[in-house]
């Protein structure tokens, strides 16, 4: 037996776009959330790029920062190594006080001083100097003439109450590893005033002694 539709054709064309309708819109909603998802993932994504280019750009400012602190440290260290060696080139080798207190153990109870030098000399050719006074202690600067190999001589000067008092203290310092080319410049009688009188004379023995300071390399 044949069935009969007893369901008129507009009812069953709104049935259609009903469910066509409701297809769109489940379809346009999964679009939606989909939309939302991507938007959200591309937001995180975003974010996280934005947040490692920050890193980044903070990274290379530090080391630019790095970077200048470095070369101004480096700077300022050539300009020190520059001082360093200035000072290296004027350096005496020398401790004066060192110096003058082995002159005060050398000389006797029976010597006064009355002059002590120190003088610096070029050592101008090794040919006219002494052999064990190769390469003295660099010192000085060039405009002082005296930048390069140097020796230092002391002449020390006063009198003695006998000449043998000046002979013993030639021996001393010809003794003593502070000095060396020990040589008497002169030695000579004379007479000093020793009371209120003019008739109160005493002798002694004036002299002057040259030598140099064994500060020297020897080659």
């Amino acid at each position: 037996m044949k069935e009969i539709d007893l369901l008129p054709e507009w009812y069953k064309s709104g049935r259609r776009r009903q469910i066509s309708y409701r297809s769109q819109y489940l379809a346009l909603g999964c679009i939606f959330v989909a939309m939302m998802v991507w938007n959200f993932t591309t937001a995180g994504a975003i974010s996280k790029a934005s947040a490692r280019g920050r890193q980044h750009i903070e990274r290379k400012s530090e080391s630019e920062s790095a970077s200048q602190e470095f070369a101004r440290l480096k700077n300022e260290v050539a300009v020190l190594q520059q001082k360093a060696d200035v000072l290296e080139k004027v350096d005496s080798r020398i401790d004066i006080a060192d110096v003058l207190a082995e002159l005060s153990f050398l000389v006797g109870e029976k010597i006064v001083l009355s002059r002590a030098e120190i003088v610096a000399e070029m050592i101008k050719s090794e040919k006219h100097e002494a052999r064990n006074v190769v390469r003295g202690a660099g010192y000085g600067t060039q405009d002082a003439g005296l930048l390069g190999d140097v020796r230092f001589k002391v002449v020390i000067g006063g009198v003695a109450a006998e000449a043998s008092e000046v002979a013993q203290l030639v021996c001393r310092l010809e003794e003593s590893p502070y000095f060396c080319l020990v040589y008497p410049s002169f030695s000579r009688n004379r007479q000093i005033k020793t009371g209120l009188s003019k008739l109160q004379m005493s002798s002694v023995s004036e002299f002057e002694i040259s030598c140099y300071l064994a500060n020297y390399r020897q080659d």
